[in-house]
């Protein structure tokens, strides 16, 4: 993998988690011994990144109006390796991707909007255009992986989601208007090597996806590579249907 980075705003902080609870709390006693509680950026059942006792990473956001001072960014596996349960770094990792051409089949695309409204009043992650009229402008909807379940292989979502379903469906509607439309697993566990949709959790999100990719959504999938220095998407991963 290429050694490219988005670095952290700050040095990380480790220490150990103790437990995780109401969706968005953490406590964890840090390497000195102070525990502390923190913010947990992640709304999904985070399974198999929040084991008590693992080695996880936090940014102190330095600010004096947080009841939190410090949000959860990273999480060591059983095997040692990094994940990065911050969902929401999901979308600046793709767009620092789409900048340096990283993601080879979106590099025709030389303009980015984020966070584009759509006639039903969602919002699609990203509106790709080109200066060639030869090329469909193409939405992209991102989303975060970090369920590994084993020998590599890695799936979505981590529980049921209507609300993914939903932006399938707006995906495949966006492309009976005659645009491009992707869909793009950012996968920020390092140890997934492949994706595939979790039928087991949400066979109905599975089911959706297949019919949509018949009708012409496309699916990607990009892993980032994680460190304490920073993080970035560098490598893409087959996506088994």
């Amino acid at each position: 993998m290429r050694d490219i980075y988005v670095e952290w705003p700050d040095k990380l902080v480790s220490g150990r988690l103790l437990k995780r609870y109401k969706r968005f709390l953490a406590d964890v006693v840090l390497d000195n011994g102070e525990e502390i509680t923190v913010h947990c950026p992640n709304t999904g059942a985070m399974t198999g990144c929040a084991v008590p006792d693992r080695r996880v990473y936090l940014l102190n956001s330095h600010n004096p109006k947080r009841k939190y001072a410090f949000t959860w960014e990273l999480v060591e596996s059983e095997s040692g390796k990094l994940i990065c349960i911050h969902s929401a770094r999901a979308n600046g990792l793709v767009a620092e991707a789409l900048t340096k051409d990283i993601i080879a089949p979106l590099s025709d695309y030389k303009h980015i909007q984020r966070e584009k409204a759509v006639a039903s009043g969602s919002r699609i992650d990203f509106l790709l255009s080109s200066d060639s009229p030869d090329i469909a402008d193409c939405y992209v909807e991102v989303k975060s992986v970090t369920l590994h379940c084993g020998d590599g292989e890695g799936a979505f979502p981590d529980t049921v989601s209507t609300r993914a379903a939903r932006h399938i469906e707006e995906l495949v509607s966006l492309k009976g208007q005659g645009f491009r439309v992707v869909l793009l697993f950012a996968v920020l566990h390092e140890d997934i090597d492949s994706v595939r949709p979790a039928i087991e959790i949400d066979p109905h999100y599975a089911q959706s996806l297949k019919s949509a990719v018949d009708k012409g959504l496309e699916v990607l999938a990009y892993k980032a590579s994680i460190s304490e220095r920073g993080i970035s998407l560098v490598e893409s991963l087959p996506v088994n249907l």
